[in-house]
């Protein structure tokens, strides 16, 4: 037998080393739908405890959506369960095609094709359309999944400061000679919340010649006077040459992807992009519950507005407390601690006060990056906020940390 006991104690080691660094992450079992109020088993075999959730991605609150959920059912009953299934091969259905259709009205696009993941999207487009002679440039903070669907292309690799445009310019400039650029960036960046300046980004790619790949993972469907996404938020609808993004966060919050954009890009996915080839076809329950969200966010912006005011709100209720809140517009919120083991004990201690929130920290985040990401839901009401700002106030009174900068926490926390 190859797992010896000196391989099993060897991971064992590295396991007890992640936990002594304050670096270990436990599971967190659910006992309800997800939506402003959950039902947390934590730690596993504890109580089961009720809590105001203020780190998940529903940011349309449409997770447990009762018409979602109906939908859901008669697309079960209507299409069966799942495709057994690739697509090419016996795995689409009239409502895939449809679900595809609806999302490249939405996103202003030219033609969509959906993945099981917007990971497995960004896994299989850069291998799919670019080669060796061609340079990917992207911002520093692009998600990991981009990074892992560039580390499987065989195009140059470079990167840019993080929404750094003259640095951007500086690299278009150096690589003129490939044969095709591509920019590559996250529309808002998911653990700082902050959005991409896009339309300085499309006239450098206009420029220099160079397509654009956007992520819009955290803004499909809010961002924007009508939610269409960071491209309508910056003026610059239907100028971005690739857009992927998900079906997991505020379009129902199940799962699957897509990429949507230029016409041939899309076929080259269709023809080449492994994840789509190998993986089966997003579940006809899914795209049932996904085609009644797109009814929901294209009839009325009421989700899309009443996000944006529990945003600014829970923004405000943070900075007035003393919090180090990273700057932005976006319903990602992040509250600065620095110090990884802080992080864990701040949200264990916010879970004892009745609020599910998580700390983040290496390798979610770079190392002294540490931090409890809120993300606000059109599902939460003025109460829950008002009811989640006092448990904030007094943990970070017990930590001592409340009207704390940077420099002092580090400080704090270094000693």
């Amino acid at each position: 037998m190859a797992f010896t006991d000196t391989v099993r104690n060897g991971y064992q080691t590295e396991i007890e080393g992640i936990k002594a660094a304050g670096l270990f992450k436990g599971e967190r079992y659910i006992h309800s739908p997800q939506g402003s109020e959950i039902e947390v088993e934590f730690p596993v075999g504890s109580e089961i405890k009720k809590c105001i959730n203020m780190c998940a991605n529903n940011y349309l609150g449409l997770s447990s959506h009762p018409d979602v959920i109906a939908a859901a059912h008669a697309g079960l009953d209507s299409r069966g369960y799942g495709m057994s299934s690739v697509r090419f091969i016996c795995g689409t259905q009239d409502i895939h095609r449809e679900l595809e259709n609806r999302l490249t009205g939405f996103l202003g696009t030219e033609d969509t094709l959906l993945f099981p993941s917007c990971m497995d999207a960004n896994g299989g487009f850069f291998e799919a359309c670019l080669n060796e002679q061609d340079v990917m440039i992207a911002d520093r903070l692009v998600h990991a999944s981009i990074v892992d669907g560039m580390r499987l292309c065989k195009a140059m690799q470079d990167t840019f400061k993080h929404s750094d445009m003259g640095h951007l310019e500086e690299k278009l400039q150096e690589h003129q000679d490939k044969r095709y650029r591509m920019i590559i960036t996250d529309g808002v960046f998911s653990m700082d919340g902050d959005t991409a300046k896009l339309d300085q980004i499309v006239s450098l790619a206009e420029k220099y010649k160079a397509m654009v790949f956007l992520d819009d993972s955290h803004a499909t469907g809010f961002i924007g006077r009508t939610g269409r996404g960071t491209h309508e938020h910056c003026g610059v609808l239907g100028k971005i040459d690739v857009i992927t993004t998900t079906l997991g966060k505020a379009l129902g919050g199940a799962s699957g992807g897509c990429v949507s954009g230029r016409r041939e890009l899309v076929e080259m996915c269709r023809q080449r992009a492994r994840p789509f080839l190998f993986s089966n076809s997003v579940a006809p329950v899914i795209v049932a519950g996904a085609l009644k969200v797109m009814d929901l966010i294209t009839i009325s912006t009421d989700r899309r507005d009443k996000l944006e005011w529990n945003t600014k709100y829970w923004r405000g209720l943070l900075k007035e407390a003393g919090f180090d809140v990273k700057e932005g517009d976006s319903p990602i919120v992040p509250v600065m601690l620095y110090d990884a083991k802080l992080a864990q004990d701040f949200a264990h201690g916010l879970f004892d006060e009745g609020v599910y929130a998580v700390g983040f920290f290496f390798p979610v985040v770079p190392k002294g990056q540490a931090r409890i990401r809120t993300q606000l839901s059109a599902a939460h009401e003025k109460h829950h906020l008002d009811t989640a700002i006092k448990a904030f106030k007094k943990v970070g009174e017990q930590h001592g940390i409340l009207g704390l900068g940077k420099k002092e926490l580090v400080a704090k926390y270094a000693s």
